[in-house]
């Protein structure tokens, strides 16, 4: 798929076909999201209203691990064979999984005032999530800390593919600790644990905001190419 699309001018041609759909599924789902989410699903029993909150912290959460997944497959990729493409994939998914990973942090504390009496603890959930949020911003420091960008690239890589060391433990740290976080309710042994009231909108979120991540990284990845295209024109000096 890389290779197929590894062409700068057929690489636009797809996605800015896929651009206007990718934004209209997103607006309606995010709006039919938050709607069920407000409005149609219950209170907890235990939490009450507090656990509208996991209708922003689960999928965001989800597309924290997600994200970075994809930028260490990307930097793999750029990694043995060295496209271009992937380099410029792995560039416009870091920072978009950075803003998901502090969004998840942020509504876990939110979320956690009112159920552990703290804004955060050193739970093993909590603590492999930071430092997923750092692995983002280091991957996003190191490709930016050259004159040329593209010397940055290959140590960027490097260090995501490390940082995916930390994805298993984000994911299980819950089962292979004695941890304050709730365990899974959806992706578990045992089936889904979750209401289907509250499965629904959770569902639709989660859609949304993965929707929403490819969109914006498609955007990322235009603007970025664009710049290299006007870089090495003028480097060229035909601009």
């Amino acid at each position: 798929m890389i290779d197929y699309l590894a062409n700068p001018s057929r690489f636009f041609r797809i996605t800015n076909f896929l651009l206007p759909w990718l934004m209209g599924l997103s607006i309606t789902l995010t709006i039919i999201g938050i709607y069920f989410a407000l409005f149609d699903s219950p209170d907890d029993l235990v939490q009450g209203s507090a656990v509208r909150i996991m209708y922003v912290h689960v999928p965001s959460a989800w597309l924290s691990i997600f994200s970075y997944l994809l930028l260490s497959i990307c930097s793999f990729f750029f990694i043995v064979w060295r496209h271009p493409l992937a380099d410029i994939l792995s560039r416009s998914i870091a920072p978009v999984g950075a803003l998901f990973s502090l969004l998840t942090l942020l509504t876990g504390s939110i979320w956690g005032r009112p159920m552990w009496g703290t804004w955060w603890v050193w739970d093993a959930r909590l603590t492999s999530m930071l430092i997923l949020f750092i692995f983002f911003l280091g991957y996003i420091a190191l490709s930016n800390a050259f004159e040329r960008n593209e010397r940055g690239s290959r140590p960027a890589a490097l260090l995501a593919i490390v940082g995916s060391i930390n994805l298993p433990i984000v994911k299980f740290s819950v089962d292979w600790w004695n941890t304050l976080h709730q365990p899974a309710s959806i992706i578990r042994t045992g089936g889904i644990s979750i209401d289907q009231s509250m499965l629904v909108p959770l569902i639709i979120m989660t859609l949304a905001f993965h929707i929403f991540f490819v969109l914006v990284v498609i955007l990322r990845s235009h603007s970025i190419l664009i710049e290299r295209k006007f870089y090495h024109l003028k480097v060229l000096g035909k601009i």
